[in-house]
């Protein structure tokens, strides 16, 4: 469902989730014929100077990059892979528009001359075209005044509603998502990085695992956001209802603790831990007023939180009953509920909906976080 780009290039791209395709033989020690072009003129003599020089590189989408090291030479080929791997941690957009890599040398025990090739999924102009987008969109949808809290969800849903899965497997870029409209979950986290970076926002690039209700897991890819201290996990890809539903946006992985995140979702690196609700979090902040107090309680709204106030557990038809019997009084065509009990227990008390007259019922259920209980989501016409 959503697939994720994922090979390896002999071993070297540990790390390196978003690899095409194998790149040439790699070039270790010194028996080896020199690539075809002479060294630069540059002498480096560190890994910090091999990381500076291959940083700047990188963010120039350079893909021959040579310089010579002088130095001890005996752990050069470690000494060369920490440098690529800095480089690329230095910026999470970097790291992920990396396609392929490989390096070679040739020397003595004291100097050696040192080419890295690099293969990118977006080239230079291809990435100032995602940065001056990313700024159009933040100065329409981003209001003077706004804090973090409002920026991260008018982002969350600018990206939701400006892009659909491509089910072609073959877009990964936020260039190619802005381009086309489409792109696959890496797509879509790296346009949320860039967008979210751009207004400020720390966050990070998640790689791991996700596995759809009834189906298997697959290579998946989403973001961490840090708001007043604390991480949080945010998932634009599974946010977005598949097939597209033009306007929708669903919050189900919205601002999520790491114990919510692995009931699907799983990771292998480390990273910082979300461990606080979002909505504990929203609640301190309606507690303490001020400007944005209303913002907050249209939020807790919005994400029904509602749903975690044990006084509104459903338990029985009696219950589900009356939640039908408000909403149909208000003009409604649907309920939203957390029930307790189980998926046969709940399909039962349903039946019940009939007796006032519902037709064309349908619902849909899934975990409600790790209590135990369903949430329910019940619709008729």
């Amino acid at each position: 469902m959503r697939k994720i780009r994922l090979s390896l290039v002999k071993g070297i791209l540990s790390g390196v989730l978003f690899a095409a395709a194998i790149p040439p033989t790699l070039y270790w020690g010194w028996d080896y014929a020199y690539a075809s072009a002479s060294a630069s003129s540059v002498t480096l003599h560190s890994i910090s100077e091999m990381t500076g020089k291959l940083t700047h590189a990188m963010n120039n989408r350079n893909e021959t990059i040579m310089f010579t090291f002088e130095g001890n030479t005996s752990n050069l080929k470690s000494q060369v892979q920490s440098a690529i791997d800095k480089s690329m941690e230095s910026d999470n957009y970097l790291h992920y528009i990396v396609d392929s890599y490989a390096f070679s040398y040739r020397g003595s025990s004291r100097s050696a001359k040192v080419t890295v090739e690099i293969k990118y999924l977006e080239n230079l102009q291809q990435t100032a075209y995602v940065t001056k987008e990313v700024k159009a969109a933040l100065s329409k949808i981003i209001k003077p005044g706004m804090n973090n809290h409002e920026k991260v969800r008018v982002i969350h849903d600018w990206v939701v509603l400006h892009l659909k899965y491509d089910n072609s497997y073959r877009k990964y870029t936020a260039y190619e998502g802005l381009q086309s409209g489409s792109a696959v979950c890496q797509g879509y986290s790296l346009l949320t990085y860039k967008m979210l970076k751009e207004a400020g926002i720390n966050n990070r690039i998640v790689e791991g695992t996700a596995r759809p209700e009834g189906g298997r897991s697959q290579s998946h890819a989403w973001n961490l956001v840090q708001l007043d201290g604390r991480w949080y996990h945010l998932d634009t890809t599974w946010d977005d209802p598949s097939p597209d539903q033009a306007g929708a946006v669903s919050t189900a992985y919205y601002l999520r603790t790491d114990n919510q995140m692995r009931a699907d979702h799983t990771w292998n690196k480390p990273y910082p831990a979300a461990s606080v609700a979002y909505h504990l979090t929203l609640s301190e902040l309606i507690k303490n007023g001020g400007e944005k107090k209303n913002f907050y309680l249209n939020l807790q709204q919005q994400l029904n939180y509602a749903l975690y106030d044990e006084t509104k557990v459903v338990t029985s038809a009696a219950g589900i009953l009356t939640l039908a019997k408000e909403a149909v009084n208000s003009g409604e065509d649907s309920v939203l509920f957390r029930y307790r009990g189980n998926k046969v227990l709940l399909k039962n008390d349903l039946k019940k909906l009939y007796e006032i007259g519902l037709d064309n019922l349908s619902y849909t259920t899934s975990a409600f976080d790790n209590t135990g209980d369903l949430k329910v989501y019940v619709t008729w016409k």
